[in-house]
């Protein structure tokens, strides 16, 4: 437990399209106080980025209670856009300086999915030999492709 009471998770995440748009997955693994867990997913048509954010959402959800959590991600998408860009985009109506937000919808996702949660993200470098990094790589890339 951390000051707040919360009990602490840690989650990594990914997200997998080949070809950029094209069939993606999405992956995370979510060490909780009660053990392990791997989750997957796949949509027919998506693109690296929705993908990205998709596994932090489902992530998340997942969790039975608030909680303590340090995300990491390998896309900077992700975590600049939620800890730099996402106040001026919603301050500006949903704008940026050359037109409409891309991902307004799974924006507003994660945003509704880390209220419950004290939430720190945490960007490292993809493919850098990080164990935890490496296995939702796999995770995603193999998510693609399950019926």
């Amino acid at each position: 437990m951390n000051r707040g009471g919360l009990p602490e998770v840690t989650i990594y995440t990914d997200g997998a399209c080949n070809p950029n748009p094209g069939r993606g997955g999405w992956a995370a693994l979510i060490f909780t106080p009660k053990g392990k867990l791997e989750i997957s997913g796949r949509e027919a048509e998506s693109t690296n980025n929705r993908m990205e954010m998709t596994a932090a959402i489902r992530a998340l959800k997942s969790l039975k209670q608030p909680s303590a959590v340090i995300i990491f991600t390998d896309s900077q998408y992700l975590q600049k856009g939620i800890e730099e860009w996402l106040s001026k985009w919603i301050s500006k109506g949903w704008r940026t300086t050359s037109g409409k937000v891309a991902n307004r919808d799974l924006w507003e996702d994660l945003l509704e999915a880390c209220k419950p949660h004290q939430v720190t993200w945490r960007w490292l470098k993809g493919h850098a030999g990080d164990l935890n990094n490496s296995r939702v790589d796999a995770l995603a890339r193999k998510a693609r492709y399950r019926v």
